[in-house]
């Protein structure tokens, strides 16, 4: 008798201890998203050194251009290296995307190692946001060369949406070649307002909002998120110089500020 009580004691704790444990299935995370906020995270550690057509969760998109996986210079992990020729593009695209009320935020490090001299106004672009409701193209990330001011300065645009095409860029936010930067930018629905900040400090000349653009008099409406590219695009052809690298690194993209770039 002493053994049959002994053993149902034995089951009776395994079976409280069971009923203890969750099911693993509730602690998995949904695609894009954990529990802190994080919907999309990449710092291409993982990937093998060479050209790279895809990640976990991403896809690319080039024309006259080339993604490579290579060493980080500081031998410390692995970094995206980019180059086009031309007006050519290359983006790392993060499609499937539904940030939560329609905002997220990004960051990632950057290095452009040259910036285009010529043409005049040559236009650029590192990230662009769109949606399928929408041909609006929301172009947080880019810039433009300005012969009147003999240097390339940082700009929030947009394209093919009621603004028209525009780029807001502003004197007040120099681009510098060969340096790298932690480059942060925060989408908000709720006013269709851009913020972008550089090593941490916010750009507030570069805010753009619903009735505040470098568009038309129409108003600048965000549409609904679903896919976000990174990477390099030149619009105009014969640029000098003839061609573009860029370093790409540390991406996430969360509902709230990542952090992470000092200042």
């Amino acid at each position: 008798m002493n053994a049959l009580r002994k053993a149902a004691a034995v089951l009776s704790a395994a079976a409280a201890i069971l009923i203890a444990i969750p099911p693993t299935a509730s602690a998995t995370p949904a695609p894009h998203q954990t529990y802190d906020g994080t919907l999309v995270r990449e710092n291409f550690n993982r990937l093998p050194l060479g050209p790279v057509t895809r990640g976990r969760g991403w896809t690319t998109d080039t024309s006259n251009g080339t993604l490579t996986v290579e060493p980080s210079a500081d031998g410390r992990g692995r970094e995206l290296s980019i180059r086009t020729e031309g007006n050519g593009r290359a983006f790392v695209v993060l499609s499937d995307l539904a940030p939560p009320g329609n905002s997220f935020w990004a960051r990632m490090r950057l290095r452009v190692a040259e910036f285009p001299t010529a043409p005049d106004w040559a236009h650029w672009t590192l990230a662009e946001a769109s949606g399928p409701d929408s041909p609006t193209l929301v172009r947080p990330i880019g810039g433009q060369y300005a012969p009147t001011d003999k240097g390339n300065f940082w700009g929030v645009g947009s394209d093919l949406g009621p603004t028209g095409d525009w780029t807001d860029w502003r004197t007040s936010a120099p681009a510098v070649s060969g340096k790298w930067q932690c480059v942060e930018f925060h989408l908000d629905a709720t006013d269709n307002r851009v913020t972008v900040y550089l090593d941490g400090v916010a750009q507030s000349d570069l805010t753009v909002s619903t009735q505040q653009h470098g568009g038309t008099a129409d108003d600048f409406v965000f549409p609904t998120f679903d896919k976000l590219k990174l990477g390099w695009q030149l619009y105009q052809a014969n640029p000098s110089p003839s061609s573009y690298d860029v370093r790409l690194d540390d991406i996430a993209l969360s509902t709230r500020r990542v952090g992470g770039c000092g200042g």
